[in-house]
């Protein structure tokens, strides 16, 4: 399957985002080849047949301008003993310097090569070099034993190439890029990748500040993650995760992959929402290198983080860390118009006016460290791990206004203050070992890795109201909890390309969870002030969660089109047991199939056009079953439901594709996506005779009928003049929520559009200027994803026919100054510069009308600090050899 990949000239700024890449092209062959054979008499000189030198610099054809970190490759013909056939082997290769010059050294002297030298948007350059020799020194005949020809000989092998000039590309390759200094989008058949490590505005911050300057994705004020309204699964390096959005550092992310309709290879649970993977960073460069970051907001809350990389051989060592604090003010107001209850017209009704200032506090630590194991050319072992940790203390202090009413009219207020205190620890840890073999038939492999995921946390909270109306008249409530969860995945995959563009892949995948926790719910006590607990059927609970699958898929590419199909088959269970009353129930969710189709066809050098099809799952997540109701907020009780199915979604995407000259882009996306047995959210009316005493609402989760949405979505990327950068990304879709078998002619329909626009503008003197605005029309609520927990505590956003947010929108600004030849930066940042990202929501049920908003951290200015270090050397760790370069090549005389 052809892809196309077209990008603008990149600037001298913008030269290092494509180091990694440019590095582990160039150097990653050395470890595969052992001598060059061509040319080697038995018997002869090992010093004297490889003492040559190509020396040269890689220049833009246009500008003529330097092109550091290009990859030079020195190609020969050498005996494979596998296929028994002479194969194309690399015998050196490095990257350029900064100043765009490269020397080939300790060459063999004996034969003909191939110069190939790659930049990314470049043209590549390929052209056959030799030093001249034949029968051991210039224009041929034998050497003469007085050395009388040692001059000549060795200016024979001491040879310049002179400037080599690179062109741009309009070749048509595998992949459409779009290369910026803000981001790299990479559009591939399933997936779209997005370039997130030269965010200026996310420096020092978490990956929350990452993924919501992301093309497709918005990001609330409580870290809920939606793509397209939906709530997508969230991965870490490929595979689930314990974790949140603000417990990743922004800076140990490498690249996001956004994929919005993933085929029977992923992970068919998550609904229709796709899956949003945060690959981290990790460095496999031939010698060490290395980066230390530092950073400091207005609030005095620090970051510290650092990351190190060591390869020599056949091993590769890597390391990070990251501290960050946080101090984070937030306000809001909630105001609620609360109706009668059914069959009671009569008694009069309240109205509650809501506000509230808020402060978080806390503490992150995290690290990561591996070692990969080159066993050899065909094999490799990995093994890594990982530690989370980290203290959060918020405090809560709310304003309740009351106005009771008898017919409309008011007839009696009351006020009251509510102060809220919790504080929450959590440990989180992860190891993966995995191994890949590689086949002597060209894209074949074999891999295979087990990951355990776990966590521990501790929570406590205080409730304490104060009547002000009443003397002495206050009410206290406790909770208290903990929990652990551990997840174990084992996964295998094969791919076999079969010849004539065709391939096979296989895989299986086993995931298993296991998670516990224990709350309480405690009530003081009017008389001697002491808390009593409060008893809950679900208070201590356990669940255990099994899913089997496997997948395969077979695709063929043509001259101009190809086509992927797929199939998946997924089985599960779950069973839940409340530890109180020892009882048990089990969830069985029988072999489903999913497949999916992806169908390609390129209409010309610039343009293509795909279409996909795919059916997925959406389970239920432990805080929709779990029976346990919330009470931190007394007008926002929730709980979840033990007897909701799963909902299934299919999903239709057609991609128009086309690369415009000088620099413009644009991807154009038509989707339709509908879910059956929608989970969502539901208000509905109890008694409650422990705390309240009083007729209250849960909030709760039923399966509707269904949901559907269509729409249709623009990414471009225009660069003009060379300094400036637009990424623009359009939004507009319709989504309905059928809730008819919950509630008669209960339905939810909305029109919704956002505007993402991220500018970047590189000035003199080594600056760059960053702009990142949003907007988001009025949105109902998810319609259709994955809920892990990855936002509040219930999960984060939910389908409802019941409501809609509020407009949003808000402005970033940033700057960066490049020093030390640009090994090293600071960057100053603003977060929403204009105080304007208020987001909030509108409810309406047979209950109440109510409306809430909130703001958190407006103009909060942030200052970091990175410096990059590293050296490039495929000989760091070995002994040094004493004697010079001049001492060697006469000693081969």
């Amino acid at each position: 399957m052809q892809k196309l990949t077209f990008m603008s000239r990149p600037s001298a700024s913008g030269h290092r985002t494509t180091l990694f890449i440019a590095l582990f092209t160039a150097l990653l062959p050395l470890s595969l080849f052992a001598q060059y054979p061509q040319g080697n008499r038995p018997g002869a000189n090992s010093v004297q047949s490889n003492t040559g030198r190509f020396y040269g610099k890689v220049i833009d054809e246009v500008t003529k301008e330097p092109l550091p970190y290009a990859s030079v490759q020195l190609l020969g013909m050498k005996y494979d003993s596998v296929s028994q056939k002479m194969k194309e082997t690399m015998i050196s290769g490095q990257l350029t310097r900064d100043n765009g010059e490269f020397s080939l050294e300790k060459l063999p002297i004996m034969g003909e090569f191939t110069l190939k030298i790659t930049y990314l948007s470049y043209a590549t350059y390929e052209q056959k070099v030799s030093f001249g020799l034949r029968g051991g020194k210039p224009g041929g005949g034998k050497p003469n034993g007085n050395g009388g020809n040692q001059g000549a000989m060795a200016g024979a092998v001491d040879k310049d190439l002179g400037n080599i000039k690179l062109g741009v590309s309009n070749t048509l390759l595998k992949e459409i890029e779009v290369l910026g200094e803000a981001s790299k989008v990479t559009l591939a058949l399933d997936k779209k990748v997005y370039r997130v490590d030269k965010d200026n505005v996310a420096a020092g911050g978490t990956a929350e500040d990452a993924l919501k300057n992301v093309p497709s994705l918005n990001v609330d004020i409580d870290g809920n993650l939606t793509m397209r309204s939906a709530a997508p699964q969230i991965f870490v390096d490929g595979r689930p995760t314990n974790l949140s959005l603000d417990q990743i550092p922004a800076d140990a992310i490498d690249n996001v992959e956004v994929i919005t309709n993933p085929s029977a290879r992923y992970d068919a649970s998550g609904g229709g929402a796709g899956i949003v993977n945060i690959v981290l960073k990790k460095e496999r460069r031939i010698g060490y290198n290395g980066s230390v970051r530092a950073g400091l907001d207005m609030r005095g809350r620090a970051n510290l983080g650092g990351d190190f990389n060591a390869r020599q051989g056949n091993v590769n060592v890597f390391v990070g860390g990251n501290l960050n604090q946080r101090r984070s003010l937030s306000s809001g107001a909630t105001d609620r118009y609360n109706f009668p209850f059914l069959g009671q017209e009569s008694r009069p009704v309240t109205n509650i006016f809501q506000s509230n200032d808020a402060q978080f506090k806390g503490l992150f630590m995290t690290g990561r460290a591996g070692i990969d194991w080159f066993i050899n050319n065909r094999n490799t072992i990995s093994l890594s791990g990982n530690m989370h940790g980290g203290e959060m203390r918020s405090s809560d202090l709310i304003d309740i206004h009351t106005d009771s009413l008898t017919f409309g009219n008011i007839f009696g207020s009351s006020d009251a203050l509510r102060e809220t205190d919790s504080k929450r620890q959590y440990r989180n840890f992860g190891s993966q070992i995995s191994f890949k073999h590689l086949f002597p038939k060209e894209g074949k492999e074999w891999t295979a890795d087990a990951n355990l995921n776990g966590s521990r946390s501790e929570n406590e909270g205080f409730f304490n109201t104060d009547y002000l109306n009443s003397a002495n008249l206050s009410s206290s409530q406790k909770q208290t909890g903990k929990g652990s969860n551990e997840f174990f995945t084992f996964q295998t995959d094969f791919v076999n390309p079969l010849g004539n563009g065709l391939k096979m892949e296989l895989g299986a995948r086993t995931a298993i969870r296991n998670f516990r926790s224990e709350n309480a719910n405690f009530q003081d006590s009017l008389a001697d002030g002491q808390y009593y607990r409060v008893p809950g059927f679900a208070d201590r609970y356990k669940f255990n969660d099994q899913v089997y699958a496997g997948y395969g898929t077979f695709s063929q590419s043509f001259q101009k089109w190809g086509y992927q199909l797929g199939l998946r088959a997924e089985s599960s269970q779950y069973t839940g047991t409340l530890l109180d009353t020892d009882s048990t129930f089990n969830v069985n969710f029988p072999l489903q199939l999913f497949p999916s189709v992806f169908l390609t066809y390129k209409l010309n050098e610039e343009d293509q056009i795909q279409l996909s099809y795919t059916r997925r799952i959406n389970r239920p997540s432990f805080f929709q079953l779990i029976p346990f109701t919330d009470f931190s907020d007394s007008l926002n009780l929730s709980r979840g439901n033990p007897n909701l199915i799963p909902e299934f979604n299919n999903a239709v995407e057609l991609n128009y594709q086309n690369v415009l000259s000088k620099g413009h882009n644009l991807l154009v996306s038509a989707y339709y996506k509908r879910s059956t047995n929608l989970l969502t959210r539901y208000l509905t009316e109890e008694f409650d005779p422990e705390i309240y005493r009083d007729t209250v609402i849960i909030s709760t989760y039923q399966n509707a009928n269904y949901s559907q949405a269509y729409g249709m979505e623009f990414t471009s990327k225009n660069v003009f003049w060379k300094i400036l950068e637009l990424t623009t990304n359009l939004n507009f879709y319709n989504s309905l929520v059928d809730a008819t078998n919950v509630q008669e002619g209960l339905e939810n329909q909305q029109f919704t559009y956002f505007i993402k626009e991220n500018v970047s503008v590189k000035l003199p003197k080594s600056f760059t200027v960053q702009l990142n605005g949003s907007y988001q029309s009025r949105t109902a609520f998810d319609t259709g994803g994955s809920r892990g927990g990855h936002g509040g505590h219930w999960g984060g956003p939910t389908s409802t026919a019941q409501g809609y947010t509020i407009p949003v929108w808000y402005v970033d600004f940033s700057i960066r100054k490049d020093i030390w030849k640009r090994t090293g930066s600071i960057t100053l940042s603003v977060q929403d510069i204009f105080r304007s990202r208020r987001t909030g929501s509108f409810t309406e049920s047979d209950y109440f009308t109510q409306e809430t908003w909130r703001r958190r951290d407006p103009q909060l200015v942030r200052v970091n600090f990175s410096y990059r270090f590293g050296k490039f050397d495929v000989s760091l760790f070995r002994r040094k050899n004493t004697r010079t370069e001049t001492e060697g090549m006469e000693g081969g005389f």
